[in-house]
């Protein structure tokens, strides 16, 4: 298990969200907080502590007034860390390569895969086509429904008929060199992991992964190695002090570097 930081941004602004809480109309989302520091600040201290294979999610869409700013202080985070960090939120194949030029090492992609409820396979050939595998992250975010998980869309607000399981994952995988997931469903709440989503990605043997979403406690970290069985990585958002919560950032790097 390694830490993967995060720098999330909407309305121009460091911050974190509580996920299900995202909407594109009126460019709400419910702030668990809101940071004074610019992107390039976090940046710089991932790069300190020597922690690669971080994102940045852009959570406002294209057209929102605050997508400019959003896109400046992504850029700020990605010269201050160049090759150090990924990023997402509203990527596609005619926008990709700027941000691999801005010093991404990887784009993270969902909206522009999974279209209309399925798989675009056009449009992932299409950025593969412009990233190659190497350079590719497919988000399978998720949310519950009728029992399973299914991917969902559009900064997290919209359904697809694909579910997140060994089936999608084996289909997906050679496409791409990382999943990254969030359970929206948890994500930004600090309220404990889906424990079903670790232990499907714990039994699963293929690329690497990323969970995101819930973890609150160090115990939540232990549940999520034991669940994932050391081979998923993790995000903490919300829960870190660095964002306002109780888990400090040290003691999560030597806590996971102990593990």
């Amino acid at each position: 298990m390694k830490f993967r930081p995060c720098i999330d941004i909407h309305n121009g602004k460091v911050k974190q969200i509580v996920g299900g809480s995202l909407l594109d109309e009126g460019d709400f989302a419910e702030d668990n907080f809101v940071s004074e520091k610019d992107g390039d600040f976090y940046a710089n201290l991932y790069k300190k502590a020597g922690l690669i294979g971080g994102h940045i999610i852009l959570l406002n869409p294209a057209g929102s007034e605050y997508y400019e700013e959003d896109v400046r202080q992504a850029c700020l985070a990605l010269k201050a860390y160049p090759g150090g960090l990924q990023i997402g939120g509203g990527m596609n194949a005619d926008n990709a390569a700027f941000f691999l030029e801005q010093g991404a090492t990887h784009i993270i992609v969902t909206s522009y895969v999974f279209k209309n409820g399925a798989i675009n396979w056009e449009n992932l050939k299409k950025m593969v086509n412009v990233t190659g595998k190497e350079h590719l992250v497919l988000d399978l975010s998720c949310r519950k429904k009728d029992g399973r998980y299914y991917i969902v869309t559009d900064r997290w607000q919209k359904f697809t008929d694909v579910l997140l399981n060994r089936e999608t994952l084996e289909q997906l995988s050679s496409y791409c060199s990382e999943f990254l997931i969030h359970a929206v469903d948890v994500e930004g709440k600090a309220s404990g992991i889906e424990e079903e989503i670790a232990a499907l990605l714990g039994d699963w043997d293929g690329i690497p992964v990323t969970y995101a979403g819930g973890v609150g406690s160090f115990e939540d970290l232990r549940k999520l190695k034991e669940l994932g069985k050391g081979k998923v990585d993790v995000t903490i958002g919300s829960a870190l002090d660095l964002f306002g919560g109780n888990m400090a950032f040290e003691q999560v790097l030597s806590v996971i570097g102990e593990q």
